[in-house]
């Protein structure tokens, strides 16, 4: 019979905010597989070093970030070969994800590869959306009022159709966008409505307001807006 493969979750960065199911599957894991950048250390391992077991076989598979999609997918293609052949051999195989699997998650790829060979079961993690409306005290959406997640990348009339549309919304992937985004808001007169978080639940953790937020931004960071109370009052 073939193992399971388990897409888990690890929440932020602070390791204190995996669920117990997560922390129980990586300890009792004889297999696991985590992304990294070519060449970097895997903030997945690093979130779930405490709980990885000595003579755990690890299987780290490096997976570039280029606008150009088709290494990615390579790179995919490649662990889903090796985690396979674990599977196939009749092992369980626990892959680590930042934040949820299923919301932003690399895991996708690797389920949407291997869902129809073998039983996969995805276990749920705090996203860095909840994880920074918690550390900024920000609540977002309350009763029939409207939430969006936009993606930085997306083009200025996307951003201004989506700021238009929510009550609230969170722009992920800042990084390199900071200042085309910024710009949008300040165009819509919502800057003040706007917060800057890096890092969220980590050490170098840093909320400011969206004014005096650095450009270009570190990848880990992410704009709260809320059309309700100024934030800052």
């Amino acid at each position: 019979m073939s193992g399971v493969l388990y897409g888990i979750g690890l929440g932020p960065g602070d390791p204190e905010l995996m669920t117990l199911k997560a922390a129980r599957l990586i300890s009792e894991a004889a297999v696991v597989a985590y992304p990294c950048l070519p060449g970097a250390e895997s903030f997945a391992r690093k979130i779930a070093a405490g709980m990885i077991r000595e003579g755990t076989i690890e299987l780290a598979f490096e997976v570039p970030m280029t606008p150009e999609r088709t290494p990615a997918q390579m790179a995919y293609d490649k662990a889903a070969k090796e985690i396979t052949g674990a599977l196939e051999a009749g092992g369980d195989v626990v892959v680590l994800c930042e934040g949820d699997p299923f919301f932003y998650g690399s895991f996708m790829y690797l389920h949407a590869r291997l869902s129809e060979r073998f039983t996969v079961e995805v276990v749920p993690g705090v996203t860095s959306v909840s994880a920074a409306s918690a550390r900024m005290g920000l609540p977002l959406v309350a009763r029939n009022e409207m939430f969006s997640v936009l993606p930085a990348p997306l083009e200025d009339a996307a951003l201004r159709a989506g700021l238009d549309a929510a009550d609230s919304v969170a722009i992920i992937k800042v990084g390199r966008h900071l200042g085309r985004v910024r710009a949008v808001i300040e165009g819509l007169g919502l800057t003040k409505r706007a917060i800057y978080i890096e890092r969220a639940t980590l050490g170098e953790e840093r909320v400011l307001p969206l004014c005096d937020a650095p450009d270009p931004a570190p990848y880990f960071s992410m704009i709260l807006l809320t059309k309700g109370a100024d934030p800052w009052l």
